[in-house]
């Protein structure tokens, strides 16, 4: 019902945003350029955020066709080098032959798309052979493919890391760090030799009780009946995954503007005076931002409600008593892997101390092959997204990945 609704009331939104579309560009018009100096470009800004505010946004293309190494234009293509269900492993291949480090993405599956993550891959794919964990949307996949929890996550990660082959390099980015851990543990129990060479924690809630925040303690005061009645829908018999129970992504993207309200509104007052003002570059970066934030996908009820389980309310990682499909992951058996951590100082989502837990529980890493970075000044996003993190993170991890290869 949660999900209809929803549709409907964008539905009937449509109207209202196409209207605003056919303002803003009958206001272009040469022919209505003295009626828009009499509106004024307050009236043509106003009409330009509500339209982006409204529109109705699906999967953001990657956009990253070329890049620069040593000095060359080099172009880059998307390679899809295993399909799934619920995801694809994408390589961005660039043209020629280049003797780099094999880096595999494990992207968030929280409610946006991997794409999310594009400024992490730029910067990464000069100097590394990049691939991603390209999560699909669940409102896509059909009944017909079963279900996707937990233990079909670590399964995923588990397939991917084999499929990288040895000597490949692990980056977990927010909320699959603690998966990332079980994984790379069951790889290190098995002896398998497609453990990575060193596996990047960044952002990720490790250990939720070691600096509580506010999506930590709303997991805690609230009781899984209470997720389930509240959060759960049903998808559509109009989609693909008609009848799939999932926890939509609009609810996500609901609770991420909820905490942060105030920057939000002012963000786009901000991207209002920069239209009035002419900044088009300003209001263009703003736009890029929220095209990207306001374009969301579903998760599968059974993931978002492990999840908040076995992650932000028992935490299975941090007490040692994760069980993927009835073994137990003993993350201190980790040895092969070096580990670095990554967290942002402002970091409101998985805050400073969630991420460092690591080191405590993976102790089977000899000190010499652990470290971590503290990135002053920045939040959760800004950990992989933007200068600091193209010009102060970047290098670190590349360091640390090419000083542990070996």
């Amino acid at each position: 019902m949660l999900y209809s609704l929803y549709d409907v009331n964008r539905s009937m939104m449509t109207p209202l945003r196409a209207a605003a579309r056919t303002s803003l560009a009958l206001s272009k018009h040469p022919i209505l350029s003295d009626f828009t100096e009499v509106m004024g470009r307050g009236s043509e800004a106003a009409l330009e955020v509500v339209e982006g505010m409204m529109q109705r946004r699906g999967k953001p293309d990657w956009r990253i066709k070329a890049t620069t190494i040593d000095g060359a234009r080099v172009r880059v293509t998307e390679q899809v080098v295993l399909e799934k269900p619920f995801a694809n492993l994408l390589r961005f291949r660039r043209q020629g032959t280049h003797d780099d480090p094999k880096v595999l993405i494990i992207a968030p599956m929280s409610g946006h798309f991997a794409t999310l993550l594009r400024d992490t891959v730029r910067a990464l794919v000069p100097s590394h052979d990049v691939h991603i964990t390209d999560w699909k949307d669940a409102a896509r996949v059909p009944l017909l493919e079963g279900g996707f929890g937990v233990d079909d996550f670590v399964d995923y990660l588990l397939e991917f890391m084999r499929k990288m082959g040895p000597n490949h390099h692990v980056m977990a980015v927010c909320q699959p760090a603690p998966l990332t851990i079980a994984a790379v543990s069951l790889l290190a129990q098995m002896d398998d030799p497609a453990q990575p060479r060193t596996m990047t924690l960044m952002g990720g809630p490790i250990d939720t009780a070691a600096a509580p925040t506010t999506p930590t303690e709303l997991a805690n005061q609230r009781s899984m009946s209470w997720f389930e009645n509240h959060c759960i829908t049903t998808v559509p018999p109009t989609y693909p995954a008609a009848h799939r129970r999932v926890y939509p992504g609009f609810l996500q993207l609901g609770a991420f503007i909820a905490m942060n309200a105030d920057r939000h509104m002012n963000a786009h007052l901000r991207m209002f005076r920069h239209l009035v003002e002419g900044d088009g570059e300003s209001a263009a970066a703003h736009r890029r931002f929220y095209d990207e934030y306001m374009s969301v996908m579903d998760i599968t009820a059974d993931f978002y409600l492990q999840t908040l389980q076995r992650v932000f309310k028992e935490r299975w990682i941090a007490t040692e008593q994760f069980v993927w499909r009835g073994e137990s992951v003993t993350p201190s058996l980790i040895k092969r892997t070096a580990l670095l951590t990554v967290e942002g100082e402002k970091d409101d989502i998985s805050a400073p101390g969630q991420t460092i837990a690591a080191h405590a529980i993976c102790s089977g890493i000899p000190e010499d092959r652990r470290r971590n970075h503290l990135q002053k000044g920045v939040g959760h996003y800004g950990i992989f997204n933007g200068r600091r993190w193209r010009e102060e993170i970047v290098p670190e991890v590349s360091r640390f990945i090419r000083e542990m290869a070996d």
